[in-house]
C-alpha cells in the first residue's frame, strides 16, 4: 500500500477510535466520584464495574468495525489467539484505575490499532479533564485538535520529569536541577504528556503491558519524540507475553542524551 493510502486509512481508523473512546467516556464519567463496585484481581491489581462496562462497549464498537482483527484488553482474558492476527485492537478501558477509585482526574480510556507489531492509530481520552489525544501513522499527533510537538533540546538540566521515584532520584544525581512532576496515575497519560510537551522526560518501571503503551507510543513518535526501553530499543506489540521492561520517553535529542547516560549506568536505572 502506498504511504499516502496507508496514512489515509490510519486517519480513518484514528477517527473511529476517537468516536469509540468518546462514547466510552460518556459511559464512565458519570460514575467518577460516585459509589461503584471494585475488587482486586491477580492479588494486587484493582478493577471496577466501570472498567468492565467500558471494556464491553469498546469491544462491541471496535469488533463492529473489523471483526477479523485480534483483540487485547486489560479486562478481557487473553487466550493467545490474537498473536495470529496481523492487526490487533489494544484497549485499556480505564488506565489509572487506582486514581479513578481515589477520585483523581488523571485516568484515561485508551485504544490503539497495531499492525505487524507497531501502532498505526491511537486515541487516549482523559474524560475528567476533557482531553482527547489522537495520532495516526504519518499524520502527526494532536490534543483537542492542537498539533503536538515533543519538547526540543538535549539538556537534562531543568527538564520536567515524571516516573518511579527511584529513577527520578538516580537522574537527579546526574542533573541536579531537574523538575520532578507529581505522580500521573495513568501511564498512557504520563507518556502522552511527553507528546504534548508538558513533560520533557517520562519513565515507567518494568511490567507495563501493551495496553498501557501502544497508544501513547504512537503519540510520542508522531509528536517527534521517542519511547523505548532504557537501552534505546523500540517496543514490539502483540507478542505472546505482552509485558515490557523499564521504559523512557523524551524528545529525540534529549532521548539520545538519556540513552548515552544510562548505557554507562545501566544497573542504577534497572
Amino acid at each position: 500500500m502506498p504511504d499516502s493510502d496507508r496514512t489515509k486509512e490510519a486517519i480513518e481508523i484514528r477517527d473511529q477510535l476517537a468516536a469509540a473512546v468518546r462514547e466510552a467516556g460518556q459511559l464512565a464519567l458519570p460514575k467518577f466520584g460516585t459509589q461503584f463496585k471494585s475488587w482486586t484481581k491477580d492479588k494486587s491489581s484493582p478493577v471496577t464495574e466501570v472498567d468492565l462496562a467500558v471494556d464491553a462497549l469498546l469491544r462491541e464498537r471496535l469488533a463492529a468495525l473489523a471483526p477479523d482483527y485480534g483483540w487485547l484488553s486489560e479486562e478481557t482474558a487473553d487466550d493467545g489467539a490474537r498473536t495470529a492476527s496481523r492487526r490487533l485492537w489494544i484497549v485499556d478501558p480505564i488506565d489509572g484505575t487506582r486514581g479513578f477509585i481515589a477520585g483523581f482526574p488523571d485516568w484515561t480510556i485508551v485504544a490503539a490499532l497495531v499492525e505487524d507489531g507497531r501502532p498505526i492509530a491511537a486515541a487516549i481520552l482523559a474524560p475528567a479533564t476533557d482531553e482527547l489525544f489522537l495520532a495516526a501513522t504519518g499524520a502527526g499527533a494532536s490534543l483537542n485538535g492542537r498539533v503536538l510537538h515533543a519538547s526540543a533540546g538535549a539538556q537534562l538540566e531543568g527538564a520536567r520529569v515524571a516516573g518511579p521515584k527511584r529513577r527520578l532520584d538516580r537522574l537527579a544525581m546526574l542533573a541536579q536541577r531537574i523538575e520532578t512532576v507529581p505522580k500521573i496515575h495513568s501511564l498512557a497519560l504520563r507518556f502522552a504528556r511527553v507528546a504534548d510537551g508538558s513533560l520533557d522526560v517520562a519513565f515507567a518501571g518494568p511490567n507495563s503491558h501493551d495496553w498501557d503503551l501502544a497508544a501513547s507510543d504512537l503519540l510520542v513518535h508522531e509528536a517527534g519524540g521517542v519511547l523505548t526501553t532504557l537501552d534505546g530499543e523500540p517496543l514490539r506489540y502483540n507478542r505472546p507475553n505482552p509485558v515490557h521492561d523499564a521504559l523512557m520517553a523524551a524528545g529525540r535529542m534529549r532521548h539520545a542524551t538519556l540513552v548515552d547516560i544510562i548505557r554507562d549506568r545501566r544497573a542504577e536505572f534497572a
